[in-house]
């Protein structure tokens, strides 16, 4: 008999935001570590706002100003996720991660990190997406690294996508959250 706890699967009402830099693979991460976990899949991207997609097309990264609302409505989302969920949300700073625990308390982050050498040239290569390499560094500027007291975990992101998704989701479905 299987359970919600088996490896493979998440226990039941996992919420997890793989979190990161622009270009570090959230999406990709996301998606192969929703189906993995066997849960839906959010990008919090699609949650921004137009005149903040605007703003970062144009090159200009967001203020404070812009995230709350949008972190309020990728809150409400894993709130609103009784069966569990997994966002990809950039969540850069430990206040925003802190906005996102506020709905969702036990949210799990999984941090994809990766040199900013290959993260600009990932940011470089992207074609279609609304954010421009040249706001990297001001993410890279921003970020702030998981303190020892939140629920998560950092994952290299110079191994492949399935082999990412795989190591998380054991982690998540083994309850390593450390």
């Amino acid at each position: 008999m299987t359970t919600d706890e088996d490896a493979g699967s998440a226990p039941r009402g996992a919420r997890v935001v793989v979190m990161g830099v622009s270009a570090v693979g959230k999406s990709a991460v996301g998606t192969a570590l929703a189906a993995d976990l066997g849960l839906p899949f959010l990008d919090a991207d699609d949650l921004h706002p137009a005149a903040s997609i605007a703003k970062m097309a144009a090159g200009q990264p967001l203020d404070d100003a812009d995230r709350m609302p949008w972190l309020d409505a990728v809150g409400a989302r894993l709130a609103a996720a009784p069966e569990g969920l997994v966002v990809a949300c950039s969540a850069l700073t430990r206040s925003y991660r802190d906005r996102l625990r506020a709905a969702a308390p036990d949210t799990v982050f999984v941090h994809l990190t990766g040199s900013p050498a290959l993260l600009q040239e990932r940011a470089a290569r992207r074609q279609g997406h609304f954010m421009p390499a040249s706001l990297l560094r001001s993410q890279l500027d921003t970020l702030e690294e998981l303190g020892a007291d939140e629920r998560g975990f950092a994952l290299d992101v110079t191994a492949p996508v399935p082999v990412l998704a795989a190591a998380a989701a054991e982690r998540i479905a083994g309850g390593s959250h450390e």
